[in-house]
């Protein structure tokens, strides 16, 4: 995997509210986002991936529900989560 375990829990301290803080809205949308990137890099080496390519677009689609649902929840704690991550709304 890309990221190990403590790169993981950084992520989750970071952006949820602890360590092992993993079903939060904001830790699952930053994990989300790290694997986006992730594979965005992958896709700009190699374009003909095509299932990559469709995991990408199901991936970007959770991290839209997840903030569609949080937008809906706590319109402050959605307005945080997309300056730290530098997200266009």
């Amino acid at each position: 995997m890309y990221l190990s375990k403590e790169e993981k829990q950084d992520l989750f301290a970071k952006h949820g509210s602890g360590k092992a803080d993993t079903g939060s809205a904001e830790g699952q949308i930053a994990l989300f986002t790290q694997r986006i990137e992730h594979l965005t890099g992958h896709l700009k080496n190699n374009r003909k991936d095509y299932n990559t390519e469709r995991s990408l677009v199901m991936l970007v689609g959770k991290r839209r529900a997840l903030l569609d649902y949080l937008i809906k929840k706590d319109v402050l704690r959605y307005r945080a989560i997309i300056k730290e991550l530098g997200l266009r709304k």
